[in-house]
């Protein structure tokens, strides 16, 4: 892909001189891995008679009354993100930290791994939305984060987890139900578990927010958007469709909206980076 002349010159005066580049990916750079997006035809669930939207299932009140069924989804979509590999688009991203370092971070949407099996690191990645491969205390009895267990498998969509696995699935500490680690639509943001403040502070702080595959739905991710933007940092934003953050990129004085898939765009990013 060839980029703007303004952008290109843009980013290549900022490799020069130096600054502190986020990078805020959501659902469409997995998409191109072949993971549904989130409130696609896939994210649909039956439980007995009724049909539940994605809004539905991924709630804690959903979870309080059928956990067997919300561990039945999320491990179906396990599946599905397992299956799945890094594609052009996440190893760009992770190119991009080598390249900058301390001055790079990563905010995602995502919960599927992706950039993490890519190779983007732990330290300077916030899982804003958190991570499939992760579980925790359901009673928050402790604020620690767990391994997948290795004996629990994915399962195919509609097919109900073994009764003797969903036994298992309880706190190492105090017996309650274990729960996938995600942000649930009826729960909000902290710092403890989907980094609020850091992602805040990291927008308040970078000279250039990329942007890929986002929609803007969703609150921190708006926020860190908005945030970036007021405090002068240039925008980029990378999608196939129109979004609210390419509206704002189109209006900021130093911004670009790139129509077009991540795994076409960001390395042309990079290469102008480096």
């Amino acid at each position: 892909m060839t980029l703007p002349s303004d952008l290109h010159d843009h980013l290549v005066g900022f490799a020069r001189q130096g600054g502190s580049l986020t990078v805020l990916t959501g659902a469409g750079i997995s998409a191109e891995s072949g993971i549904p997006t989130f409130r696609g035809p896939e994210g649909y669930w039956t439980i007995g008679s009724t049909h539940h939207q994605p809004t539905e299932m991924a709630t804690n009140a959903m979870f309080r009354r059928h956990p067997e069924a919300v561990w039945s989804w999320y491990l179906h979509r396990l599946g599905v993100c397992r299956a799945a590999s890094p594609n052009a688009g996440h190893r760009a991203v992770v190119a991009l930290e080598q390249t900058f370092g301390d001055a790079f971070r990563l905010i995602t949407q995502n919960v599927d791994g992706l950039h993490t099996r890519a190779g983007s690191s732990l330290e300077r990645t916030h899982a804003i939305h958190g991570n499939l491969e992760l579980v925790r205390c359901a009673a928050a009895c402790s604020d620690e984060l767990l391994p997948f267990p290795d004996h629990v498998h994915p399962v195919a969509k509609g097919e109900p987890v073994p009764q003797a696995t969903f036994d298992t699935l309880v706190c190492p500490r105090c017996g309650a139900r274990q729960r996938p680690h995600v942000l649930w639509f009826d729960e909000t943001y902290d710092e403890t578990w989907f980094r609020w403040n850091s992602s805040l502070s990291t927008a308040e702080t970078t000279d250039l927010l990329i942007t890929v595959g986002t929609s803007g739905a969703t609150n921190l991710p708006t926020q860190v958007v908005w945030t970036a933007a007021r405090h002068g940092a240039a925008i980029v934003d990378v999608n196939p469709t129109d979004n609210p953050f390419a509206d704002l990129a189109r209006r900021v004085p130093r911004g670009w909206a790139l129509p077009g898939a991540a795994g076409e765009v960001l390395p042309a990013l990079l290469d102008a980076l480096r």
